[in-house]
């Protein structure tokens, strides 16, 4: 099958460049990139007159030209109702003889060759329009596009039923803790009051030493490597040699709390609990957190990535050109309520069994996207 050039197909129409001053806390929501992959972000809002260019509508074939490839770089069917758009996302408009969902899974199937011609750093990727328009997907007959859409349809909705049960679990472990432990807020329980410093007995700051994509001793966990959830995501690893004299100061072990000190103001602050068994070092971006007897790196955890921890961490966060740093000495500096450890311990206990039961569910899910990529090679090339 011959292929086709996207700027021959479509046209990439580009956001509006929205300004503090145009946010509002009402009017027609903005679809920021933040929007596109993640359904609890808020939206910025706007009450005033906007191009029709810029509108967006359920159905509309998105793609965000600057983000993270497998997460917010890439193609969305816009399914939120109506909306303005922001920059740094295109409206696609299809031809008629292409079918929106056919080419949707196109886009993102092409992801590689994107990639490729895309600029950036520190996972981040951006595409021009010019470079995108350049991209070559295969364009069977329309009858032959909408039965190839069906079936990656099919694929598409397992992966979000996927997402929701993993949504659905966390919406179930902060309802635990809050009844366990009250509002970090109000503190209904009475709790006394202390820093995380309290709970801890070391802090430690990664390796400077520099990584390699196949090679090294040891894989070595980033700043990426850390969800904003409070997750591991083991999915982009490079490795690092270090010497056998001070690797133990590097190194992660399991129950170890991970706290990543420098990154872009919206995500400084992501901590994870590291639970594998596997050893690993940590990079420089990242602090090693190791628990007194007071303390229980999950109930540290679920605390600084609730919705009164993350409101902290945004609040007290430096930007350094573009930057935003919290170091070791300040997060351990956070005020933070200290229930008895028996109880920290039972809320633990919870957030391993649940963990366990999601590795399971991410497991059999691995092999689906391995299963629904393949089908999307065979059926798109």
């Amino acid at each position: 099958m011959s292929g086709v050039k996207l700027g021959e197909i479509c046209d990439f129409v580009n956001g509006k460049a929205f300004n503090a001053d145009d946010w509002k806390t009402s009017g027609v929501p903005i679809v920021r990139i933040q929007n596109l992959n993640d359904e609890t972000k808020p939206f910025n809002y706007c009450n005033s007159t906007v191009d029709e260019k810029f509108h967006v509508n359920t159905g509309d074939l998105l793609f965000s030209w600057s983000g993270t490839p497998g997460t917010s770089f890439g193609a969305f069917i816009w399914e939120r109702g109506h909306a303005y758009l922001n920059q740094h996302i295109f409206n696609v408009k299809v031809r008629h003889d292409v079918d929106k969902r056919y080419l949707f899974h196109s886009l993102n199937a092409s992801m590689h060759l994107m990639i490729d011609q895309a600029h950036g750093g520190v996972g981040l990727q951006h595409i021009t329009k010019k470079k995108l328009e350049g991209i070559e997907i295969a364009l069977p007959e329309l009858k032959e596009q909408k039965r190839i859409a069906a079936i990656l349809d099919k694929a598409d909705s397992l992966r979000r039923k996927r997402q929701q049960a993993i949504r659905l679990a966390d919406d179930f472990l902060r309802a635990v803790f809050l009844d366990m432990f009250g509002d970090p807020v109000t503190n209904p329980k009475g709790w006394p009051v202390g820093t995380i410093r309290d709970l801890v007995a070391s802090a430690n700051y990664g390796t400077s030493e520099k990584a390699d994509e196949t090679e090294g001793q040891y894989p070595i966990l980033r700043m990426n490597n850390l969800t904003y959830e409070g997750r591991l995501n083991l999915s982009s690893l490079k490795y690092v040699d270090l010497d056998e004299k001070v690797a133990d100061k590097y190194l992660a072990r399991k129950g170890d709390l991970l706290f990543n000190r420098t990154n872009s103001k919206e995500l400084v602050g992501k901590t994870a609990v590291y639970d594998r068994d596997e050893t690993m070092a940590i990079a420089g971006y990242l602090v090693r957190v190791r628990m007194n007897e007071r303390g229980n790196p999950y109930y540290v955890s679920a605390y600084l990535n609730s919705t009164h921890g993350k409101a902290t961490l945004q609040s007290m966060c430096k930007s350094i050109v573009g930057m935003a740093n919290i170091n070791a000495q300040e997060m351990q500096n956070i005020q933070i309520m200290l229930p008895p450890i028996d109880l920290q311990d039972r809320y633990a206990n919870v957030v391993e069994k649940m963990r366990a039961i999601e590795q399971t569910f991410s497991q059999s899910g691995e092999v689906c996207d391995k299963l629904s990529a393949a089908l999307s090679l065979d059926l798109l090339s």
